[in-house]
């Protein structure tokens, strides 16, 4: 697809304004992510598969909506080697493209392996997710020398949108659990209050004092407390 059309510009305007509606409305994250490595499919030339990738703290690696199996496999040979890319761009760089893998010294174990599945260049862009999880757009061809400006800036783009779809997805689970740990504080307290005969500010001090004293965390301080419930 020629992107210098009007036609074709008119209707990357439209995947796009549907893709920022999309993400505001209640969908799963991977649903989100789906759209997104699909619309770099269909609207960056020469995208053959794409796919997301997560590095998490510990270095484990999770590929999302893949359009292809092809691009799980490639995350796993980057994992084992641990060289490529979609790492590359995802724990270091902010856009990483190689125009052909055969020529490629910078994964001298990977780009051989790349090239064996048919992978002849790949574009990989970095998402700005959060300080325990990175991640990276990666988008794959089946030819040599496709990539130019335009389709890094239409990458970076759809990045955009798929890390903005990450993190709200993030910020979603982190407000589940603050209201979980908020709520099992609140039961400890009551159970406290109601066995020891104190005010509410009184069992939260005292909640806080076990806490700071074996240097655990007060929601884990609050799930002890609402076990022994259970045990008298």
């Amino acid at each position: 697809m020629d992107l210098s059309h009007p036609n074709s510009t008119h209707e990357l305007a439209e995947r796009m304004a549907r893709l920022s509606r999309e993400m505001a409305a209640p969908r799963s994250l991977e649903h989100v992510l789906t759209d997104v490595t699909a619309a770099a499919v269909q609207l960056i030339p020469a995208t053959d598969i794409a796919g997301v990738l997560l590095v998490k703290k510990g270095g484990e690696f999770q590929s999302l909506a893949d359009t292809d199996s092809l691009v799980a496999k490639l995350d796993e040979l980057q994992h084992e080697f641990g060289e490529g890319p979609c790492a590359d761009a995802a724990l270091k760089q902010t856009v990483v493209r190689t125009d052909d893998l055969r020529k490629e010294p910078r994964w001298p174990r990977y780009a051989p392996a790349a090239v064996q599945h048919g992978v002849l260049s790949s574009l990989s862009f970095k998402l700005y997710t959060a300080d325990r999880t990175a991640g990276a757009l990666n988008l794959f061809s089946f030819q040599a020398g496709v990539w130019d400006t335009e389709a890094e800036t239409i990458g970076s783009v759809f990045a955009a949108h798929a890390a903005a779809a990450i993190m709200a997805g993030r910020h979603g689970e982190q407000m589940e659990s603050a209201l979980s740990s908020r709520d099992r504080i609140g039961q400890a307290k009551g159970i406290i209050m109601e066995r020891y005969g104190v005010d509410d500010v009184r069992a939260f001090e005292m909640l806080r004092a076990l806490s700071q004293e074996g240097q655990t965390k007060l929601v884990d301080i609050a799930e002890r407390v609402i076990e022994t419930r259970s045990d008298r």
